[in-house]
């Protein structure tokens, strides 16, 4: 075969390679990230192929999030004393525009009026050692419409609690979510808000692994590690109830949501652990 002849089919067939290859590629799910907010494990398989259980991942939490809801399906993050500063608290709820494609921006504005309060799941005050860390937990992904019973009273005591544990030398893996739908905030019961395009869930719940030092990471839970579970109505009227009267089971939380919260453990340790119901 002549040389130019050679070149003349040799070039279109590179090509339609190369084409092949970047259609493969570029058509290919994403995978899902690794973060050490993902430590203990990815409780939906969450990952960036679904609208419905989309995972993003921030420096300060990784979040499932659901576009149809307008809500975070769950959030996780690691809470140690490296987490906790001086700084403010930056008060600037905004939409999240790494939001994927057809996956509605829910803003700051979608909650006024509503009788709910905007429910950080990692709160404000375990991202306080840079304003930048702070200022992530009010993007819009973090939030969801949460009673001002709830958000003020147990649940923001549980939240000082864990503070309290890290205080003491701690390190936690947190992961926080909601199911259901009808709350009741202080203008009433609702099931949305924004137009329908904001799910008021019905109970909010969250699960604690607390490791007795920094830096043990899947290896330092064991069948004796504490893990406080709580599952909480989204209404008014529960200012004053006790975070510990919400405490149930892991196994309980993983039969209402379908979830599987502590994936990364053994199982062997895993089954005990999540069995067990907090009682200190």
């Amino acid at each position: 075969m002549k040389k130019t002849k050679f070149l003349t089919f040799l070039i279109p067939f590179a090509a339609a390679c190369l084409t092949a290859v970047l259609i493969a590629f570029f058509s290919t799910p994403v995978p899902a990230q690794t973060s050490v907010h993902l430590t203990m494990g990815n409780p939906s398989n969450a990952s960036t192929s679904s609208l419905s259980n989309y995972l993003l991942v921030k420096s300060q939490y990784a979040t499932s999030h659901h576009c149809s809801r307008g809500i975070p399906n769950w959030v996780s993050w690691q809470l140690n004393s490296s987490w906790l500063g001086s700084a403010p608290r930056q008060d600037n709820f905004r939409a999240d525009t790494t939001s994927p494609a057809g996956c509605y921006q829910v803003s700051s504005s979608d909650y006024t009026g509503s009788g709910f309060d905007r429910g950080h799941m990692t709160p404000s005050g375990d991202r306080t050692n840079t304003v930048e860390n702070n200022s992530a937990t009010f993007l819009m992904t973090n939030i969801l419409p949460q009673a001002p019973d709830n958000n003020q009273g147990p649940w923001a005591d549980l939240e000082d609690y864990a503070r309290e544990l890290v205080g003491q030398g701690r390190e936690l893996y947190i992961i926080s979510g909601n199911y259901g739908s009808g709350g009741t905030g202080s203008n009433g019961g609702a099931t949305t808000i924004a137009n329908g395009r904001v799910t008021v869930p019905d109970r909010v719940w969250k699960s604690i692994i607390v490791l007795d030092r920094p830096g043990l990471g899947v290896s330092g839970v064991t069948t004796s590690t504490r893990v406080i579970t709580v599952d909480m109505p989204n209404d008014q009227g529960i200012r004053n109830n006790a975070w510990q009267s919400y405490r149930v089971s892991v196994d309980t939380v993983e039969a209402r949501t379908g979830y599987d919260l502590f994936s990364n453990v053994p199982d062997s340790t895993e089954n005990v652990i999540e069995a067990r119901v907090d009682n200190q």
